[in-house]
């Protein structure tokens, strides 16, 4: 009886023992996985920089050209004035 009793408790021990030896292994995998996710992270990071950069930079060519057709349209403006004050002096 007493001998059944030491051999259960030899493989419960057996048994908690391995089982933390595969969880410190699981561990050890996570921890080394660490740096590849840390580099996805940075990439993902990067590739989002750079998709703002773009946008930036694209929504400065826009305001540049509407800059630009907002002096051509105030270019005409003052060029019909011109016109219209020209008329009703010679009239």
């Amino acid at each position: 009886m007493m001998s059944r009793t030491c051999l259960l408790v030899v493989l419960l021990l057996l048994i908690v023992s391995t089982s933390q030896f595969e969880w410190n292994q699981q561990f050890g995998r996570e921890t080394q996985a660490t740096p590849v996710v840390l580099r996805r992270k940075q990439y993902s990071s990067k590739r989002e920089e750079t998709v703002k950069e773009k946008i930036i930079l694209s929504q400065e060519k826009k305001i540049h050209k509407l800059n630009e057709r907002a002096r051509n349209l105030q270019q005409q403006l003052l060029e019909c004035r011109n016109q219209i004050y020209v008329v009703n002096v010679t009239q």
